[in-house]
């Protein structure tokens, strides 16, 4: 546990081939099913401070406690996904705190000298989230994500899908 965040929840993979990743996660290691987003709603999305229009599709689901997402970025918009890529990486980039009160731990992780990579909100009021530019090694960005409105509910569906899975039905497109 993070004596900064709390608990990790999320894993973050950045991933060239969303459905290969998909069958993977669901065939090989018997984890599932995936919620898939060809184009989430993400609104307001800043890389180091900048608008950026990412194109992204992402696939969501859990092991255990902890959520398994999935990025493909399909375009070379400036964003940390894609600096990552061009890195040379693919795999786990982030790990993310879950936060309902995301001023509060946001100016925290500020006052620490963690610095914002890349923002945006998706799912409406209360789903902010941002990315701190924490990477020693591929997989430590740090990503604080709000939980405390619509979002927050998707994930815990997503939580229950996972917990009652019996194999059917491995992607579910959203």
């Amino acid at each position: 546990m993070s004596r900064i965040f709390g608990e990790i929840r999320q894993n973050g993979y950045v991933v060239r081939d969303i459905r290969a990743a998909m069958e993977h996660w669901t065939q090989v290691l018997g984890v599932g099913p995936f919620f898939y987003v060809d184009k989430p709603p993400i609104e307001d999305f800043r890389y180091r401070g900048a608008p950026s229009d990412v194109d992204v599709a992402i696939a969501l689901s859990n092991s255990g406690p902890l959520q398994i997402e999935l990025i493909e970025q399909r375009n070379d918009a400036p964003s940390m996904y894609r600096d990552f890529r061009e890195a040379g990486h693919e795999g786990l980039q982030h790990v993310a705190y879950w936060t309902e009160d995301f001023d509060t731990d946001f100016e925290r992780a500020l006052k620490l000298g963690y610095e914002v990579g890349q923002s945006g909100q998706v799912g409406g009021a209360d789903g902010r989230f941002v990315y701190f530019s924490a990477e020693g090694h591929p997989g430590t960005v740090i990503e604080l994500s709000e939980i405390s409105g619509a979002k927050g509910e998707i994930f815990k569906a997503i939580a229950e899908a996972s917990r009652t899975w019996d194999g059917s039905d491995p992607i579910r497109a959203v």
